[in-house]
């Protein structure tokens, strides 16, 4: 049974930043492959949008140099990054959407025996795909906006506004805000793309966006960091745009949640049913939506949180005590500690003459 902490145990958070701390000390060196890369839709939207100063990715490049570590971003994109990556202590990704948070690159990983942070294959499957997760929720009990499956065909309209979505990717990229019948049927087609995937169609629920983020510490205790709400002020909702706009022109707010202890304790709550019911490890964010009459809803899970200075995840972490740095050496602790995946498998031998085949979208 998983021990969760909140933010009132501030002495128990304190003792596990010491523990990282001294772990770290008797970690210098430790080789850490940094997976980076334009591999997903989502993924290629913040390589080509975002300052690099302002990536996830040279964040978690400067924590790295504060721990001591010897790291080097590898980019699946690049022919040799298989056999690289077999040759690192621990794989740190920060990839987003399919191949880098859905289970593939946590199964390839596995494969190779190289320990990673975050969840893994089955946890990571389900969280990525949002229609998987939501019936995953319903199994669990966990409150989320009704919804329905669109397969291809004739879309039904049942009267309100919708949300579509396609059935992987986060920071909202391929979704639409549908008000009018008449705008559901293209909707439609954008979020299932190029390849006619299922897509999510989910009631619309106005209020306020909130996120939760959990991380694990030394021990397997995991601390469940304060409500953040955020609000978009010049968008109907958190688009992609939003979302992806550096230079948003102070249109996107973060602040501490202000919630009645009923509400909080209920979020609490959804957040550690998720986390233990679908497998979760060294962190997470979930994403829930408030009602103006005080309903929280469970949009998402994200198994893979953003990781800059400014992110989300990071301004939870702060909260509780913890600096970036922190988290990033609780991510690396959990992955280490983690009993490693040993089965009778091979080592893998590698050869230049490898055939490989290009990607279907160049990066």
């Amino acid at each position: 049974m998983t021990l969760f902490l909140d933010s009132s145990s501030d002495l128990a958070v304190q003792e596990a930043a010491q523990q990282l701390r001294a772990w770290q000390r008797d970690r210098q060196g430790l080789s850490v492959a940094l997976v980076y890369g334009p591999v997903s839709e989502e993924d290629r939207l913040y390589h080509s949008k975002c300052p690099v100063d302002q990536r996830s990715v040279t964040a978690l490049a400067g924590a790295l140099d504060k721990i001591g570590a010897r790291w080097k971003v590898l980019n699946p994109c690049k022919r040799d990054f298989i056999v690289e990556l077999a040759g690192y202590e621990v794989a740190l990704s920060n990839l987003h959407g399919p191949y880098g948070e859905d289970g593939r690159l946590q199964g390839l990983l596995d494969y190779l025996r190289v320990p990673y942070c975050g969840s893994g294959v089955a946890a990571s499957a389900v969280a990525a795909d949002k229609i998987l997760c939501k019936r995953v929720m319903l199994t669990l009990g966990v409150p989320t906006p009704d919804w329905q499956v669109w397969y291809g065909g004739p879309a039904n309209w049942n009267g309100r506004p919708v949300m579509v979505k396609p059935p992987f990717g986060g920071s909202s990229v391929g979704m639409s805000l549908v008000r009018d019948p008449a705008d559901l049927p293209g909707a439609l087609a954008d979020a299932a793309g190029d390849e006619g995937a299922a897509v999510l169609v989910e009631d619309y629920v106005s209020g306020t966006p909130l996120t939760v983020g959990l991380l694990e510490l030394p021990g397997g205790s995991v601390i469940v960091f304060p409500p953040l709400a955020t609000e978009a002020t010049e968008a109907e909702f958190y688009d992609a745009d939003t979302k992806l706009d550096v230079d948003s022109r102070g249109t996107v707010t973060v602040r501490a949640a202000d919630l009645a202890p009923a509400v909080l304790d209920e979020i609490t709550r959804n957040a550690r049913t998720l986390w233990d019911g679908i497998g979760l490890r060294g962190s997470a964010r979930i994403d829930f939506l408030l009602t103006e009459d005080g309903e929280p809803y469970v949009l998402e899970v994200n198994s893979t949180p953003g990781m800059s200075r400014d992110s989300n995840f990071a301004v939870g972490a702060a909260m509780v005590g913890l600096t970036h740095t922190d988290v990033v050496l609780a991510m690396l602790h959990e992955a280490l500690a983690r009993p490693p995946y040993d089965v009778p498998l091979p080592t893998p031998a590698f050869s230049s003459t490898t055939l490989t085949r290009e990607a279907a979208v160049s990066p």
